[in-house]
């Protein structure tokens, strides 16, 4: 049978273990594993085709002129405005749709044409079409015959 003493010393090294259990956490797994979604804005899905990099965010109740997008380098910015819309006379019993401004900077995976980025926002979701810079596109090499 195995005794473990309980001293003060061993109950701070044991903090001192979980705490840096809990950071090596955030380094290998990002905030993402343990801040909530809703508190840095809606969720956004990200994939790459042959010839572009889709982004969809889900952003309900809001319109086009609510939404500002930028590319910059590698990075899609995503700026919303969300108005308030509180009614008059009413106590409201829970809140958990954001209001104000949140951003969103999505790292993009590859180099793209920003002057021919497209953005369309259909039943509350944005979707942006990212078209992949021309050279870094693959490019079909032709090989002829020896002669």
């Amino acid at each position: 049978m195995v005794f473990r003493y309980m001293t003060p010393r061993y109950q701070v090294g044991q903090l001192h273990r979980s705490l840096n259990r809990l950071f090596d956490s955030f380094a290998t797994e990002g905030v993402d594993a343990w801040w909530p979604r809703a508190a840095y804005g809606p969720a956004a899905n990200v994939w790459e085709t042959d010839e572009a990099v889709k982004v969809e965010l889900e952003v309900p109740g809001l319109k086009s002129d609510h939404i500002d997008l930028s590319v910059v380098g590698d990075e899609l910015t995503i700026t919303v405005e969300r108005p308030d819309a509180e009614e008059e006379d009413v106590t409201y019993l829970r809140r958990e749709r954001g209001l104000g401004s949140f951003t969103r900077v999505l790292r993009l995976p590859v180099e793209v044409d920003a002057d021919r980025v497209e953005a369309k926002l259909s039943h509350g979701v944005l979707t942006v079409t990212l078209p992949k810079a021309a050279r870094v596109l693959p490019k079909k090499i032709q090989v002829s015959p020896a002669g």
